[in-house]
């Protein structure tokens, strides 16, 4: 993953002390995962970087939106991202990315790259259900909408509903009355 070189953080040459790196992701940053559910994406990551002697702390801050395409209608719409995540980097005798909170990684390293964990941070920063925010208001006009509209069940008068119900109902409904 040449492509993501940029992403790689040498923490020999650091000094100990906080350390700041910015990142602009957009959908170029993706294809190297080859993940193809945004249509756009536009967001800033600030890293605060502090290292310790015997040990890194990593603050990722996202912020910014992607473009995804709604659950519902299939209508585009941006999907603002803000989501935060910290790892903690501490050296051990060998690789070990099992706690999603803390790294190990052998004590010869020098680098470290960050790619993997900003891919992380905003493709679990998108909710699961993605519902165009015109739904939700009643402002989005959209045939597909229109249709589910037709299509969805109508609500049922509740005066015809209780005529209709088996009159042995109504003499188990008094045991839950007369306590």
């Amino acid at each position: 993953m040449k492509a993501l070189k940029e992403f790689t953080i040498q923490f020999v040459g650091l000094k100990e002390g906080e350390h700041h790196f910015d990142y602009s992701i957009d959908s170029t940053f993706f294809k190297n995962f080859e993940y193809e559910e945004f249509n756009e994406v536009d967001i800033n990551i600030d890293l605060k970087f502090i290292k310790k002697s015997t040990l890194l702390e990593l603050y990722f801050d996202a912020s910014g939106f992607v473009n995804v395409n709604c659950d519902l209608t299939n209508e585009p719409y941006n999907q603002n991202i803000q989501d935060q995540f910290k790892l903690v980097v501490k050296f051990g005798a060998e690789y070990n990315d099992e706690n999603e909170d803390i790294l190990i990684i052998p004590h010869g390293e020098y680098e470290i790259n960050v790619a993997q964990y900003i891919y992380e941070l905003i493709v679990l920063a998108v909710p699961a259900k993605r519902v165009h925010p015109g739904i939700e208001d009643g402002t989005l006009k959209s045939e597909i909408l229109s249709k589910l509209e037709e299509l969805s069940p109508k609500e049922v008068n509740e005066d015809k509903a209780s005529e209709e119900i088996d009159p042995r109902w109504n003499n188990l409904k008094k045991l839950l009355t007369d306590k």
